[in-house]
C-alpha cells in the first residue's frame, strides 16, 4: 500500500528531470521570488520617503498661496503711498506697512516661498504668464517689460506664475514711411 504523498503527486518532467533537480530547481525559484519581493519591499520604502519629504516641504501650499493675496495688498499700499507722501501723518503708517511687508516676506522665505525675479528676463511660460504684449520698450523681443503681479515659487515649485507685460518686436511705423 503506497501512501499518497506530494512527492508521489509530482510528475518528474514537469519540474525539469528526476528528483536530484527538484531541490536545487525549487530552491532556485525561492531565491528569485525573494529577491523580487525585496526589491519590491524597498521600491515601496523609496516611494513612501518620497511622498513623506513632499508633504513636509510642500504642506504649506494653499496657505501660502492665499497669504499672497495679503503680500500683494501691501506692496500696493506701498507704492500707492510713494506718491501721496506729503501727507503729514501717513509717513509712519507707511513705514509700518513697509516694516510688516518686510517680516512677511522674511517668513515667507523662511518657509521656502522666494518671489520669481521676472523682469527685464525672457519669457518663460514654466514661470510667466503673459497678459499682454508691448512694442514701446527697450527692451529685447521675448523679454519680460513690465511685472503687473510677482510670481512665487514654492522650493521648486511654481507656487504663482507671475503675471507680466512681454516685448515684441518693433513694427515699422507706416507715418514715417508718409512724406
Amino acid at each position: 500500500m503506497a501512501a499518497n504523498t506530494m512527492d508521489n503527486d509530482v510528475d518528474p518532467s514537469a519540474t525539469g528531470g528526476g528528483n536530484d533537480n527538484d531541490p536545487v530547481s525549487e530552491i532556485a525559484a525561492l531565491r528569485e521570488r525573494l529577491m523580487r519581493a525585496l526589491a519590491e519591499t524597498e521600491n515601496t520604502r523609496r516611494q513612501g520617503e518620497r511622498r513623506a519629504q513632499d508633504a513636509g516641504q510642500y504642506a504649506i501650499t494653499n496657505f501660502a498661496r492665499e497669504l499672497l493675496q495679503v503680500v500683494d495688498n501691501l506692496h500696493r499700499a506701498i507704492e500707492a503711498s510713494a506718491a501721496d507722501r506729503e501727507a503729514s501723518g501717513t509717513d509712519r503708517l507707511i513705514e509700518g506697512v513697509a516694516a510688516t511687508d518686510r517680516i512677511l516676506t522674511q517668513i515667507l522665505n523662511h518657509f521656502g516661498v522666494e518671489e520669481i525675479k521676472a523682469l527685464h528676463q525672457p519669457f518663460d511660460p514654466k514661470k510667466h504668464e503673459a497678459v499682454m504684449e508691448t512694442d514701446e520698450t527697450d527692451q529685447p523681443p521675448g523679454s519680460v517689460a513690465q511685472v503687473l503681479e510677482k510670481g512665487y515659487m514654492l522650493h521648486d515649485r511654481l507656487l504663482r506664475p507671475a503675471r507680466v507685460v512681454v516685448a515684441k518686436p518693433r513694427q515699422p511705423s507706416s507715418q514715417a514711411e508718409q512724406p
